[in-house]
Parts: structure tokens; sequence; C-alpha cells
């Protein structure tokens, strides 16, 4: 038998908590209707015997204390709610406990921003991990010496897993049953549950707002110059004169303010316009690129591509479904 010991952290997002159970109980009838012995003893596991989430809305009662647990197999930290750093301050006593059972041998799995809980253990230092797309920019400020892995569904760090944001949680479940158990009970989960078991991208849901949480004032009316006029052809050097700062030194600070060169923040303005557009608009995918600033139809597909993780074709079909496009 594997111990599946789901965490229920005071903040937890209820939904967290309640679906990796459902997910490995049901995974054990799976098991047994073809024959085979139940693989998970699924334990909720807490700090607190009763724990009151959403503001004392929702009540879990745990199956055991921290200090109850003798061994476990896989740990998961749900997803929190609410302010991080006071979400995380309110579960210290979690932080040993998740250490002392993986240097036991126990793996631990993070879902959504439970990605904060779980690096304040220390056991990602060095290493890659997933985490809500909007929380990225807070999380490398927490933990800059953890790499966010941009985009990614999962990160699977020899033992040490993490997913992105909100219902990608389920991928990572359904990746964890599948190492568990096989490939064919994973995709009988999958049709169960009415998941997509092999979606490893979370770009193609992110809204890039820019990074403005910083208070480099040149650099703010750089990117607001950027914001209005991204249909034009803007180079770096006329930014930097127009905040009367040196290339070098403007570029310095551009990157050191928004995670961003100068040309990647252009270029990730342009994409979110063209992603509204896709969106919203009955325009082909010609008139999208021109809009945005772009000639050249082969750059634009691979910019494009690569900062949603699908081509133009591919996004507007996915998230516009009120006309039928003729290209």
């Amino acid at each position: 038998m594997k111990k599946v010991s789901i965490l229920v952290p005071e903040s937890a997002v209820m939904e967290a908590v309640a679906d990796p159970r459902y997910l490995f109980t049901a995974a054990n009838q799976f098991l047994q209707s073809a024959g085979k012995p139940p693989l998970f003893e699924v334990e909720l596991v807490g700090q607190q015997r009763v724990v009151l989430l959403h503001d004392g809305v929702f009540a879990v009662q745990t199956d055991k204390v921290l200090e109850e647990v003798q061994q476990t197999d896989l740990i998961v930290i749900p997803a929190l709610f609410g302010d991080m750093q006071r979400a995380v301050a309110k579960n210290q006593e979690s932080i040993p406990w998740i250490i002392k059972h993986h240097l036991r041998g126990a793996e631990v799995a993070s879902l959504c921003v439970g990605a904060f809980l779980f690096a304040s253990t220390g056991l990602l230092k060095g290493k890659k991990c997933s985490t809500h797309w909007a929380f990225y920019n807070e999380f490398r400020e927490t933990f800059p010496d953890v790499e966010v892995a941009d985009g990614s569904i999962i990160t699977d760090e020899q033992g040490l897993y993490s997913s992105g944001g909100a219902n990608s949680y389920w991928n990572l479940l359904l990746y964890l049953l599948e190492k568990y158990t096989d490939r064919d009970t994973a995709i009988l989960a999958a049709k169960y549950f009415a998941i997509d078991i092999d979606r490893n991208n979370q770009s193609a849901f992110a809204m890039f707002t820019g990074q403005k949480d910083h208070k480099d004032k040149e650099i703010l009316k750089a990117q607001e110059f950027i914001e209005i006029n991204y249909a034009e052809k803007i180079s770096v050097d006329q930014l930097a004169d127009s905040v009367v700062v040196s290339r070098r030194s403007f570029e310095r600070r551009f990157k050191q303010a928004t995670g961003n060169t100068v040309v990647e923040y252009l270029q990730r303005v342009k994409i979110e316009a063209a992603k509204r557009s896709f969106e919203s608009s009955r325009k082909n995918i010609n008139e999208v690129m021109y809009d945005v600033g772009y000639t050249d139809t082969k750059a634009f597909r691979t910019v494009f591509k690569k900062i949603t993780g699908l081509t133009p074709i591919e996004y507007r079909n996915k998230y516009n479904k009120e006309v039928v496009f003729v290209d």
C-alpha cells in the first residue's frame, strides 16, 4: 500500500483538499474493478483535529494530526487561499513535518499556490517549481533561489512535484497516479473526471498585465509608452532616450525591474493584444498580426507559440467560439 497524506493547511482551498482524496480513493475502486488490490491508503492530516477553511465556512475533520503520522509515501500540499505570506505563517508547524518525512523517503507534491508553503521548506532550493501564473512575480521575489517553470503544468524534481494554476493540479494528480499504477488506470481516471491527461502548459491561460510592482519611475514611464504604442516600431534606443537614460543602464534597469528584457516585454505586450483580438473579434490572422505591429508571419507565429504554447490559429479556434473563420 502507498500511504498518501493530504495536508489540510489553514487557509487551504477546499477543492484542493477534496479532489486529491477523491482521485486516489476512486483509483482504488478502478483497481478493484480490474481485479487488482487497492493501492492507496489516503488520510487527511492537519495541525489540528478540525481545520476551518474560508473564514469558517467549511470545516475539515482530519484523520490524523501531524505528530500521529509515523510514515507516509506521498505528501500532497493543497493550494492556499488569500495572502500567501499570511497563509504560510499560519502553517509553520507543517514545515518541519514535511521536511522530516521527505528525509525519511516521502515524495512531496504541491498543488497550485501550495508551492509557497512547499518552497518555505527549503526543499526546492536550486530546483524548478510551477505555480499559478498570476503569482509568478511574488513567488520569484519570495523565493529567489527557486526557479519558476514559466508556463509549466507539472514539474518533477526527483520526487518533488508541483503543478500550475487552478485546475492544473488535476494533471499532476493524474501524473502521480500513472507513476504509481499504470497508464491504463490514469487514462480511466482522466475519462472519469473529464480531464485532458496530457495537457502540459498553462501559458494559454496566462494574462500579461506587465510587471509594475517596482519603484523605478523611468522604467514605469517606458512600460506605459510601450503599452500605448505597442503597434509601432519601437527601438531600445528610442525608449532609453525618452526617459533620458543611457541604453546600457536602461536595459539593465528594465530587466531588474520587470524580469524581462526590453524585447521580451515588447513581445509579451504585443501578444497579449493579439490574444484579446482573437478572443473577441472576427479578424483573421494577418489582420491581427498587422494590428499588433508584426509584418512577418513566421516571426509572429513563432513568438505567439513561444508565449502561449499554441499557434495563432489554435488559440483563436480554442477561445473564440462565436464565429466560423476562413483564412
